[in-house]
Order: structure tokens, then C-alpha cells, then sequence
């Protein structure tokens, strides 16, 4: 883990990008349209894991040709930036470490490469399952809740827990690159990030190089989860929100990512001193 002042940018490709983009280079393409027809996946289960290029190659050779590389005018890897809010004493935040039933996120979603931003509210729903509802945002308000957001979120809080709109704001930035592949014939997705950095307005934070997958399907039980069963690797309970948020306020508590974060990303937490 390098912690910086003041810096969003200039993570050097390491092993893990070379891998990626390696992948993405050798699978067929499906288009972006194709994707949102046929495996959008907006109530979804998902599974994350930690790999290291080694063993994402053998992943991707596991999977073979059923899995296709989105590509968006001629883009097989992009640029990812997405800011998180959350109230002042970090209450998301919070309700994610607890493990509460009811818990959510808010973030605004940036595709660098080609300038779309969406605003997405993230539900934890029945059963584990992700429910995901976004609507289309102006790039240059990414860093801000506006009123036509405002009434959006306020809606879908009330509809999916029956809870009112808290006072928001912006806590954190999140890049990395992603590669998306997909098997549209099961409906399941595999995002594959690197590179990734967490960042405020006075530090950064790079992570590890090491992938990021997330499997993404309708059961839990795809294509994807059954090769990384049988590789030996289990999925880990992360979330890359929270665990930004410890790495860039190590004086609080991590309880059920402290381990992950001691092992992969050099944490260690300091408490916060008491004045006297």
C-alpha cells in the first residue's frame, strides 16, 4: 500500500494490467448493446475474489470462449471513476461492517473513456441478492447530489426499506481500469479491475497489484464461481467502498476486512489519540 498527498493519478500497469489486457486482446468482442439485452443484471448476485495475474490467466484459460470482452468502440479496457457519499460519521460505512440487513450505497459512476456518468443507488436485497437503480448524470456534477438525484434516491430508500433521505456528501473517489467479460448465453458477468486508487482531497491510496473479479449472475453459481472453486480460490467478503474508507481513515475499526487488509493491502490500523 502507497499512500500519497494530494494525488488521483499516475499508478504504474503492473503485472495484473499486462494480464488483463493480454485477456481482453485474445477474446471475442461483444458490444455494449448486446450486454445491457442480454445480461444486464440489475438484481444480480455477486462474488468477489482477490487473484493474482497467474491466477487469472488460469482463470480465463478455465473459461474458455464462451466468455466474449465487451468493447465499446473498439475499447476493450476502460477507465473507471466513481464518487461515494455517505453521511458525516460515515453511517454506510457503518451499516456494511455491522453486517445490517438494510444497507446501501450511493455513488455517482464516471466512464472516463467516453464521458457517460450515471448516478446508482446499491440495495442489499433478499436472499444476498445486489439490487442496482441508476439514471443518467451530467459529468460535470459527479461530485454532487442534485435535485432531480435527490428525488430519485428519496424514492427508491422509501420503496426498497421504507427510510427517509439522510444529509449526504462526497467521501471518497475510487479509480481503477476495468475489463468486462461476459457470457451472454447464462447471463453472467465477470468485471475484472486493476489498478485500483482510493482517494480525498488531501491524500491517496494505491492498492496492491492484484485483481479485483467480481462474478455477477442471476443464481450465484456461474461458470466463473465453479472455475475458481475448483482453482481453490473462495470468494472474500469485501466491499472496494469499505474497504477505501479504512484505508483512508485507518484510525477506525475494519473488524471483518482487517485481516484482508493486513494481508493484501499493508494496513495497519492507528487509533485515533483522545485529546486531554
Amino acid at each position: 500500500m502507497t499512500t500519497t498527498q494530494g494525488s488521483r493519478t499516475g499508478v504504474l500497469a503492473g503485472a495484473c494490467a499486462r494480464a488483463l489486457d493480454s485477456a481482453a486482446t485474445a477474446a471475442d468482442p461483444i458490444s455494449l448493446e448486446e450486454v445491457v439485452s442480454e445480461a444486464a443484471l440489475m438484481t444480480r448476485v455477486d462474488k468477489k475474489f482477490l487473484l493474482s495475474a497467474e491466477q487469472f490467466t488460469e482463470l480465463m484459460s478455465r473459461l474458455g470462449p464462451d466468455f466474449r470482452i465487451m468493447e465499446i468502440e473498439g475499447r476493450r479496457m476502460f477507465t473507471y471513476e466513481s464518487v461515494y457519499f455517505d453521511t458525516p460519521d460515515l453511517e454506510m460505512f457503518t451499516a456494511h461492517k455491522q453486517g445490517r440487513r438494510r444497507r446501501y450505497k450511493i455513488r455517482t459512476r464516471t466512464y472516463a473513456d467516453s464521458g457517460l456518468c450515471m448516478f446508482e443507488a446499491k440495495f442489499k436485497g433478499l436472499r444476498g441478492q445486489t439490487v442496482k437503480h441508476r439514471i443518467p448524470y451530467e459529468v460535470s456534477e459527479r461530485d454532487a447530489i442534485n435535485p432531480e438525484a435527490t428525488e430519485f434516491l428519496r424514492a427508491q430508500l422509501r420503496a426498497e426499506y421504507n427510510l427517509e433521505l439522510p444529509h449526504l456528501e462526497p467521501v471518497m473517489r475510487s479509480d481503477y481500469v476495468r475489463g468486462t467479460f461476459v457470457n451472454p448465453l447464462d447471463e453472467e458477468r465477470l468485471t475484472c479491475d486493476v489498478n485500483l486508487v482510493y482517494s480525498r482531497e488531501d491524500a491517496a491510496v494505491h492498492g496492491p497489484d492484484l485483481f479485483v473479479i467480481e462474478t455477477k449472475t442471476a443464481s450465484g453459481r456461474g461458470a466463473a464461481d465453479s472455475a475458481l472453486s475448483q482453482m481453490g480460490i473462495r470468494p472474500v467478503s469485501m466491499s472496494k467502498y469499505c474497504l477505501g474508507i479504512a484505508l483512508l481513515h485507518q484510525h477506525l475499526a475494519a473488524n471483518k476486512w482487517s485481516r484482508l487488509l493486513r494481508q493484501n493491502f499493508g494496513w495497519n490500523r492507528t487509533p485515533r489519540r483522545l485529546s486531554v
